[in-house]
């Protein structure tokens, strides 16, 4: 039986299922700790080294999170019969991109339909949106998004290295951004991806240095900066990306970054190539994009880091 919205409340009552209920800002720190166990039991199975401590994780991730507790288009967790939370699934909306942010199930309560219910709440396939996940490659997770009508469109991977200072190129002209320049940064984004974040990049300001490219007195491309991760990065002309990168790792070391991690699309030809001559790697853990249709333009883009949004 495929269970719907409504017959949610009538499964719990008839078996020892979770109950689903709307999360709110006081679920954070619970959903944090069902992110960790399902993260870890994902590592393990894919044979990925777990290097992060759970206090470096919460510092890095916790304002993101609240961020899209904040925010979220949908927001749903599964509450066992004492009130522990098993599992949570979030999304956001930008401007007709619903994007599922988070889709995590206990370990020790995955494969009992607690997962399938979350996920038509939380990521609800009657809506008139492009619908976009950064998906990790779990057969079974991948599995349920394909049943959410999505396909897997392109990997995406995280290229890691130490950013060092590179030559600018004279003829690009980095400006930092400021409230002001959030219409030009809505501009460009949607020329790459169709759609924006809109006054996300507020928040983004606030927490990261943000950089707009002018080339002969025009908006070319943007890129975001920080210690705690970079991106998103933007480019009018895929072929622009080189120059901006190079001051994005400028910027990284004078940051005191010593491992900058950037998410990109690997059909992103020219950062690829850019990334590897400069000595990246490309880490073994990859996630993909999937999305009900194809959109943007990604051999221009490079997503926000962690990837839990584009």
């Amino acid at each position: 039986m495929r269970t719907g919205p409504s017959d949610v409340g009538t499964l719990a009552a008839m078996t020892d299922a979770p109950t689903l209920r709307r999360g709110t800002p006081a679920d954070t720190p619970a959903v944090f700790e069902v992110f960790l166990a399902s993260a870890r039991d994902l590592a393990i199975r894919n044979g990925t080294p777990w290097e992060s401590t759970d206090a470096d994780l919460r510092e890095r991730l916790w304002p993101l999170l609240e961020h899209i507790g904040a925010h979220a288009a949908e927001w749903w967790v599964a509450e066992s019969a004492d009130g522990e939370i098993v599992g949570y699934a979030r999304s956001v909306e930008r401007g007709g991109l619903l994007e599922l942010t988070e889709f995590f199930v206990h370990p020790d309560r995955q494969s009992a339909g607690v997962g399938a219910a979350l996920l038509e709440r939380a990521f609800p396939a009657d809506r008139d949106q492009v619908r976009a996940i950064i998906a990790t490659t779990d057969l079974r997770a991948q599995a349920r998004y394909y049943r959410a009508d999505t396909v897997a469109r392109f990997p995406i991977v995280s290229m890691e290295g130490s950013p060092t200072a590179s030559g600018d190129d004279p003829s690009l002209e980095a400006i930092r951004a400021g409230a002001a320049d959030i219409d030009t940064l809505r501009d460009i984004e949607r020329s790459v991806l169709e759609f924006d974040r809109g006054d996300e990049f507020g928040w983004l300001l606030e927490r990261r240095e943000g950089w707009v490219y002018r080339r002969d007195g025009r908006p070319i491309g943007f890129a975001f900066v920080a210690a705690e991760g970079s991106g998103p990065i933007a480019a009018r002309e895929a072929e622009d990306q080189a120059s901006m990168l190079r001051h994005v790792e400028t910027r990284a070391a004078g940051l005191g970054v010593r491992l900058l991690s950037l998410e990109v699309p690997m059909v992103n030809g020219v950062a690829m190539r850019h990334l590897l001559d400069r000595g990246f790697k490309i880490d073994p853990f990859l996630t993909l994009l999937m999305s009900s249709r194809p959109f943007g333009q990604f051999d221009r883009y490079i997503g926000f880091s962690p990837p839990f949004v584009l």
